[in-house]
């Protein structure tokens, strides 16, 4: 069995499009954001209860997004160079057909130059709740139209809108996709009951 070892970044690292490229392909078994100002973030992996409710909420935007047919989904594995210079890899991230069409080739198998319309971000046990908050904040000010910020301990959703401020739900309201995500809904009482892992 072979064993990775530890990855240690110094908070002064930064690193260009190019070196952050490169630094991907050498790590494939880590996940790296990297901040606008190129500071290289190594992501710890998510625990397993994280990881199945992470599979379950893309689930359903693809299962949604097959229905309509009006974009792209994306899973937690998938960066994006955004438009502050930032590459970032959202949870859950949903991009419109037209803009991904706008895209050429070689954009779309990098990290597509844009921010998605969509995304969702799950708070997991080992995550800084204001460091994913201003995360949220970067999405919007990039572009992004609509974000969930999905907090299973205090059964709370931030909801973020472009040129809004952020509301807060509980997990007892059914959330809308509004005029990004048309017609589709998610009920987070249900999908974080409980019995629901079992």
């Amino acid at each position: 069995m072979i064993v990775s070892p530890s990855v240690h970044l110094p908070k002064t690292l930064r690193v260009t499009d190019e070196e952050f490229l490169e630094f991907v392909k050498s790590n494939p078994d880590i996940r790296f954001e990297r901040a606008a100002v190129g500071e290289l973030i190594a992501m710890s992996p998510t625990g397993s209860q994280s990881g199945h409710y992470n599979s379950e909420l893309n689930g359903d935007v693809v299962l949604w997004n097959r229905q309509q047919r009006l974009g792209k989904v994306f899973d937690s594995s998938t960066g994006f160079h955004l438009p502050n210079g930032a590459i970032r890899s959202p949870d859950v991230a949903w991009v419109a057909q037209d803009r991904w069409d706008a895209l050429a080739v070689e954009q779309q198998k990098g990290f597509a130059p844009l921010c998605p319309d969509f995304v969702i971000e799950l708070v997991s046990e080992t995550d800084d709740l204001a460091t994913i908050q201003a995360k949220m904040q970067e999405y919007i000010e990039n572009g992004c139209r609509l974000g969930w910020l999905i907090n299973p301990k205090t059964r709370t959703v931030e909801i973020y809108r472009c040129g809004g401020g952020v509301e807060m739900v509980s997990f007892d309201t059914a959330i809308s996709g509004e005029d990004v995500l048309l017609g589709f809904q998610l009920n987070l009482r249900v999908l974080f009951s409980k019995g629901h892992i079992e």
